[in-house]
């Protein structure tokens, strides 16, 4: 079980908007941060706190992943060609787990992360059990036949919270995937608002 499971809902409420888009988030009935100091009033953000949230929902987003890798992420964004904030999100929607998550084999980031770190996902074939391993153009990732009659997945699979975003290709019937291309920000179905440029300028003061 992935250590951050139990606290993905204290991540909305501490950044204070549903990052999942999910009914049951608790934003939905407290607009207000956790701790005896949530229900301050807001105060304004400077330019580093606004920098700072950009970072922290998009970090958030994707299962709360750790700062070193987030940085890693933005490391590699920087060293490639183009948009430096097409190429962060185009690297995070790369992520096996994030992948998982986006066909619909899991409720959630975290849930998707589980079925690989528990060696339930192939990728063209072969069993992968790093959830933050990149996926390429062309590739196939498949739900281990054991998982398809279970409830969690099947309920993912029928579940009309999201859609299944352009840039994968989904057999809903077999749990299988292929990885059409990369995505531009605009592709990404957020519920909320991204902001990776925001980002970039975080990391670059």
């Amino acid at each position: 079980m992935s250590k951050r499971i139990d606290a993905k809902h204290k991540i909305d409420r501490r950044l204070g908007e549903n990052l999942w888009g999910r009914p049951k988030s608790p934003l939905n009935k407290r607009e207000y941060g956790p701790g005896q100091h949530g229900q301050r009033r807001k105060t304004k953000l400077s330019d580093f706190g606004t920098q700072l949230m950009a970072k922290q929902k998009l970090k958030g987003y994707y299962g709360n992943i750790t700062e070193r890798q987030f940085r890693n992420i933005y490391k590699l964004a920087v060293a490639t060609r183009g948009d430096k904030g097409e190429n962060l999100i185009g690297l995070l929607e790369r992520r096996l787990d994030a992948v998982v998550y986006r066909a619909k084999f899991a409720p959630t980031v975290f849930a998707a992360r589980q079925l690989v770190n528990h060696g339930l996902v192939k990728v063209n074939g072969k069993r992968l059990t790093i959830a933050s391993a990149r996926v390429s153009e062309g590739d196939t990732i498949e739900i281990a036949p054991k998982m398809h009659e279970n409830v969690v997945v099947l309920g993912a699979a029928n579940s009309r919270e999201r859609d299944i975003p352009d840039y994968l290709e989904v057999d809903t019937k077999h749990f299988k995937a292929t990885y059409i291309r990369v995505p531009k920000l605009s592709d990404v179905p957020y519920p909320v608002q991204m902001e990776p440029n925001l980002v970039v300028e975080f990391y670059s003061r």
